[in-house]
């Protein structure tokens, strides 16, 4: 069930404010805990906090640290984007998101503002940070000074923009609109998509869209001379009093805002008389221009009046400052409770919230996880249980530099293969922070070790023809030792490979280690981190020319294995057919394959044959198998041969500049991972979290 709701504006002045407002008194009906989170908040201002922020913790009550409800001011954002470190930003996004999404029973997400990006840029932003939360999408637009044409062009526009990413929206509301225009909006909006796409339409509040007297006296730099009380008031339309009184009064209209110059005693005491009169309409407050000092006698007679509107003075022309107010936006503070009522109750009165609180409640979700959400989950799961991880190639400088970014996160144990004085020098040549208290450094052949693993090989290798001394001498490869520390339980899995061939790094696992029950092949997978989606692809590092048995359990193991790491498997039995098309000896191995998978495992969604394309594109998929529940949609690719597999992840790593995890080997007793010579220090760190994930299942 989904636990959270993204809330993204198609551009400035979308009154999305009153949204959050709406969804959180909404949410909070049915859920005990909900939380708020806006990923960029603007730049703070005299060190206050972020308005948005500010006025849903307090009105609402919600207990929470501050920090926790944003991840990023815009300043920071944009001096990381310069930078070109979006991965830094959005993982800093997700792992803030993660952390209220695990306190809470529904977190809000609310969008950026749209106030310093190009329209495009920020709207970009805002669909791969929903996109890599994974979390379904409102959308809300203001229509202010906008055609109706182009006002609902935009909207179906932003609409796409989502879609075409895999970010399913639930929700359009089209906001500050004209009554008269709303079956117009709802109809043009809707025209063309889903059904289930909930669209609705909110008119423009003059109470909400013009400012208060408070933003008003702070946006002009106004001094307060009386009235302090009532600055939360609302305001409706700007009167200018420069006419004679007796004519101006009959121009006052309810909450009109009376500019008019400090000399013009006549205009300001008969306005505020007239807000005391039942017979003239209430007043929201009085602007006087020209910053000259009140006379002594008027100050003395509105000091005898019984209630005062705001009285602000200012520097400036009656009609320059009249001109200013037309150019101050309106916002919702904490302060002002009233408006924040007025707001609520506008949004339940124009939106289907029964509607809105089902979808909200009984959405799914969708099974493709991202590539982030994927990586923020290793590390999630390596943090329930540290493990002690061997390398046995301390040679390698990549395998170093790995090994002293790991110490940083204290997420395993490390024990390096190596003579210490080469590794101490090659620390030092490197330039890199390694602390030899944190990482065990052994020496195989100096080790105390070396005896007792020596006689434990030869025991159980004997009958193989292994003599004493034929055991010391593999006993003194580094691949042999580390996986006899696994073996013997003083580590809990081992990863090598940088400098050695994959049947270098796991004979001895296959010698002595052995399969677990019920496996007779040990494979492959690659988890490949694509840039929406993350797929499994096995066996790309080792078995060579599998058959139709193998082939099925290369299959089952990679399912199972995609499913301990969060990914909903639908397996792809990958041939250079689909269906029932293709004729000979390699497809039907890959056929007959499928059909054991199926028996085997009636549970899993499997397709096979299926080409490639047919097997990840929706639209090729629907079109050579449109009843396929895995064609377009797989996520589990299982490769006919090691010839295609190997050429094909290294082809859509090198050309996509996809991260490949892996490979992570399956079927043995204890986790031993094998490293591509040409790996990098991140496939390194990679391979060493899931080796340790792997090792908590053991």
């Amino acid at each position: 069930m989904n636990k959270a709701i993204y809330i993204a504006a198609s551009g400035a002045n979308s009154g999305k404010s009153m949204l959050s407002l709406g969804l959180m008194q909404l949410l909070l009906r049915n859920k005990p805990k909900v939380g708020y989170f806006r990923p960029i908040i603007d730049n703070p201002v005299n060190g206050k906090k972020d308005n948005h922020v500010n006025t849903i913790v307090n009105f609402f009550d919600i207990k929470c640290d501050y920090e926790d409800t944003y991840a990023f001011t815009r300043s920071e954002l944009i001096d990381l984007l310069n930078e070109d470190k979006e991965d830094e930003v959005l993982s800093l996004i997700l792992e803030k998101y993660k952390k209220l999404e695990d306190k809470n029973d529904f977190v809000i997400v609310e969008g950026t503002d749209f106030s310093d990006h190009g329209a495009v840029i920020e709207m970009d932003l805002n669909v791969l940070i929903a996109k890599n939360l994974g979390i379904p999408v409102i959308i809300v637009a203001g229509g202010i000074d906008k055609s109706l044409e182009d006002f609902i062009q935009g909207l179906r526009l932003t609409y796409d923009s989502f879609n075409n990413k895999e970010v399913e929206v639930i929700a359009v509301i089209a906001n500050k609109v004209q009554e008269k225009n709303i079956s117009a909006i709802v109809e043009g909006i809707g025209k063309n998509l889903p059904q289930s796409l909930l669209i609705n339409a909110i008119p423009i509040n003059s109470k909400l869209n013009n400012p208060t007297i408070h933003e008003i006296a702070t946006a002009l730099d106004a001094d307060v001379i009386f009235g302090e009380k009532f600055l939360n008031a609302t305001t409706g339309e700007i009167k200018v009093g420069a006419m004679q009184l007796a004519h101006f009064l009959n121009h006052l209209t309810d909450e009109c805002v009376v500019i008019t110059p400090s000399d013009r005693s006549d205009i300001l005491l008969g306005t505020l008389q007239a807000n005391i009169s039942s017979k003239y309409p209430t007043i929201s407050g009085i602007i006087l221009t020209g910053n000259m000092e009140l006379s002594p006698s008027v100050i003395e007679l509105i000091n005898g009046l019984e209630k005062v509107v705001p009285i602000l003075k200012v520097n400036g022309g009656t009609f320059g400052i009249a001109s200013k107010l037309g150019s101050i936006r309106s916002h919702i503070y904490a302060e002002n409770k009233n408006k924040i009522k007025l707001s609520i109750n506008t949004f339940e009165k124009y939106v289907d919230v029964d509607a809105l609180s089902d979808k909200l409640i009984t959405y799914k979700g969708t099974n493709v996880l991202t590539p982030r959400m994927f990586q923020y989950n290793l590390i999630k799961r390596v943090k329930l249980a540290k493990k002690h991880i061997v390398l046995p190639e301390g040679s390698d400088d990549r395998i170093l530099t790995a090994a002293a970014q790991l110490q940083k996160t204290d997420l395993v144990d490390l024990t390096i293969l190596g003579k210490r004085v080469n590794i101490e020098a090659a620390v030092k040549r490197l330039n890199i922070s390694f602390d030899f208290e944190k990482t065990q450094i052994i020496n195989p052949i100096t080790s105390d070790y070396f005896s007792d693993f020596s006689n434990t090989l030869y025991e159980l290798r004997k009958h193989k023809g292994i003599s004493p001394a034929m055991a010391e001498d593999l006993m003194a490869d580094v691949s042999y030792f580390g996986t006899m520390m696994v073996y013997k339980g003083l580590a809990d899995g081992m990863v090598s490979g940088a400098a050695h061939t994959t049947q270098h790094t796991i004979r001895p696992s296959l010698q002595f280690v052995k399969t677990k029950p019920g496996f007779s092949v040990v494979s492959s997978i690659f988890f490949m981190c694509l840039e929406d989606r993350v797929s499994v692809f096995g066996d790309c590092a080792i078995n060579p020319n599998p058959t139709s048995e193998q082939l099925a359990e290369i299959a089952i193991s990679s399912a199972d294995s995609s499913i301990s790491f969060g990914i909903d498997p639908k397996i792809a039995m990958l041939s250079y057919s689909s269906g029932s098309s293709g004729k000979g000896e390699d497809v039907d191995t890959v056929r007959k394959a499928t059909e054991i998978v199926k028996a085997k495992r009636p549970d899993l969604k499997i397709e096979g044959p299926i080409q490639y394309d047919a097997a990840v594109d929706p639209t090729v998929g629907k079109k050579k198998l449109p009843n396929s529940e895995v064609a377009g949609q797989a996520n589990v690719l299982i490769f006919p041969d090691l010839n295609t597999g190997n050429n094909t992840y290294k082809a859509v790593q090198r050309e996509t500049g996809a991260l490949a995890i892996g490979p992570m080997l399956q079927g043995l007793n204890k986790p031993v991972n094998d490293l591509s010579r040409g790996c990098t220090i991140d496939d390194i760190y990679n391979t060493i979290i899931i080796t340790a994930i792997q090792a908590q299942e053991s």
